[in-house]
């Protein structure tokens, strides 16, 4: 097998250990199997770079933090929802993580992971993300749907801070 081959999950279902190419070295990544595990050159395309409040300047909000810090808040609200396996998602965040500094104090940013929350995803009837939705006073005022540059976010922004 020729180090440019992906290898799918059909290929570990169809093949045993003695076909794996043991000529693989370097930094190794394993995937667990019923009978042993298939080690794998570590890639950087094999890794999903999941979010965390660590990385961010916007805050996560869960189901259990959603009334107190959406609908109750004093200032306008922004909220990502997002799923830690979608592509678009990342770029989404990188922009909503520079809205967030640049309006600090204007408007308070968040991201809610619609795999770990998803009754709240379904109550705005989120059906594929990335979604960014925008709260004034509790009630939802603009959305924008999908991966969309800068300024349509902060079009967005700007209608509902003169609202």
């Amino acid at each position: 097998m020729a180090s440019s081959t992906w290898i799918t999950p059909s290929y570990f279902a169809s093949t045993s250990l003695h076909h794996f190419p043991s000529n693989l070295n370097s930094p190794r990544i394993s995937f667990p199997l019923k009978n042993g595990s298939y080690k794998l050159p570590k890639h950087p395309a094999l890794t999903l770079k999941a979010f965390s409040s660590r990385e961010s300047k916007a805050s996560v909000v869960t189901k259990d933090t959603w009334e107190k810090s959406i609908l109750n808040s004093d200032s306008p609200v922004l909220v990502e929802f997002y799923a830690s396996w979608c592509g678009p998602c990342r770029m989404v965040h990188r922009i909503i993580d520079e809205i967030a500094g640049e309006y600090a104090g204007k408007l308070n940013c968040f991201i809610l992971n619609t795999d770990n929350d998803f009754p709240i995803a379904e109550d705005y009837e989120i059906k594929a993300v990335p979604v960014v939705l925008l709260f004034k006073n509790g009630e939802k005022r603009e959305s924008v749907v999908g991966t969309m540059p800068k300024d349509f976010y902060i079009a967005a922004i700007e209608r509902v801070l003169k609202s």
